[in-house]
């Protein structure tokens, strides 16, 4: 079986410019994800995927390779159906991973576990989540919980609030639903698996990039 994993990465972020080239600990944030996919272990193969050559000679530098995309498919109105679905046609595999530069507070085992996790269980897609125990609304209306009656956090069903952190899929079944025209994010048998709260963390924002700088060293014993 062979597992890829995939770190997906372009020039033109909108809200925070040029953020995966932004230094974290001294290190660009694409940097941080090549070295935690290659510690963890459990790869074949690590990729960059990125329209932008700066972002290939930090991929190859730290050790991975690099997967040059359409320009394209790096524009704000491409999907990233669609950007994996071009990287599955040129790189086969059993399973490909892609695990986000801006979340940087991901950890290594976590990395391990969750393509464990994806192996045992045999699933098509996997997710990662952060399990939030509290009272939660959607439109308006209660999710978790009834406003008939007040329930202790303990007892509640927790929201399960996808992160994005790193996902991963069967590339048989996303091909083959992409090529029938249907949604490949989410086609097969899917499976959750629970993250760290900081390990969803992701980096949209300035606040978010230095807040990740100040529990990078908690979090990772740095």
């Amino acid at each position: 079986m062979t597992n890829i994993a995939m770190i997906p990465a372009r020039m033109g972020s909108q809200r925070l410019k040029q953020k995966n080239l932004l230094p974290l600990q001294g290190v660009p944030l694409l940097a941080h994800a090549v070295r935690k996919c290659i510690a963890a272990g459990v790869f074949d193969e690590v990729w960059v995927n990125s329209e932008h050559d700066t972002f290939g000679e930090i991929a190859v530098a730290e050790g991975a390779k690099f997967h040059k995309r359409p320009a394209e498919l790096a524009n704000n109105v491409a999907t990233s159906e669609q950007f994996v679905a071009e990287f599955l046609e040129k790189h086969p595999c059993d399973r490909l991973f892609q695990v986000h530069s801006i979340a940087p507070l991901l950890t290594v085992p976590e990395i391990t576990r969750f393509v464990q996790e994806m192996v045992a269980g045999d699933y098509d897609v996997m997710l990662s989540v952060v399990d939030e125990p509290l009272e939660a609304f959607c439109r308006g209306e209660p999710v978790n919980f009834t406003l008939t009656e007040k329930t202790n956090s303990q007892d509640l069903p927790p929201v399960r609030r996808v992160t994005w952190s790193v996902t991963g899929w069967r590339s048989e079944t996303y091909l083959g639903a992409a090529h029938a025209g249907q949604c490949a994010t989410y086609a097969g048998k899917v499976g959750l698996s629970s993250l760290n709260r900081l390990a969803g963390h992701v980096i949209k924002t300035a606040e978010d990039l230095e807040l990740a700088e100040a529990l990078y060293p908690l979090v990772h014993g740095k």
